[in-house]
């Protein structure tokens, strides 16, 4: 007898032609969320995250609590969606813009495509939470 030697399958790689995925991140965020975001340009002074779909944008309103970030239930901007951890990260509004907090995130918090355990926010950071781009807004 002798020995045979089985090669591993080759890997898909999908073509450029192939359908993606397609995700719309506002169906993710919960009707309690809805509920209190602006689906417009804000009208008054504050700060806002961002969260950009297929063909809208949401503004949800930052207080001057921390707004907890994640997909558990008590999450106050709660995102439905399996790559965000139950705590992923925390927004602190300060004096002067604010900060972000990951929250010993599985998949990581990044701003402006860089993993950050924290990170000082103004206007027009990107924040990467799982599949979601968030953009921090300060009028």
């Amino acid at each position: 007898m002798t020995a045979t030697t089985i090669a591993p399958p080759a890997p898909v790689v999908p073509s450029a032609d192939a359908p993606t995925e397609r995700f719309d991140p506002i169906s993710c965020v919960s009707s309690r969320d809805l509920g209190r975001a602006m689906s417009v340009e804000p009208g008054e002074p504050g700060r806002y995250i961002q969260v950009q779909g297929p063909d809208r944008s949401l503004l949800i309103p930052l207080g001057e609590n921390p707004l907890h970030v994640g997909r558990g239930l008590s999450a106050d901007l709660h995102l439905d969606e399996n790559s965000v951890s139950r705590r992923h990260a925390i927004i602190v509004p300060r004096g002067s813009g604010a900060r972000i907090l990951d929250d010993r995130s599985l998949n990581g918090t990044f701003v402006n495509g860089r993993r950050v355990e924290h990170a000082d926010l103004t206007s027009g950071d990107v924040i990467v939470i799982g599949r979601f781009e968030l953009r921090f807004v300060e009028v």
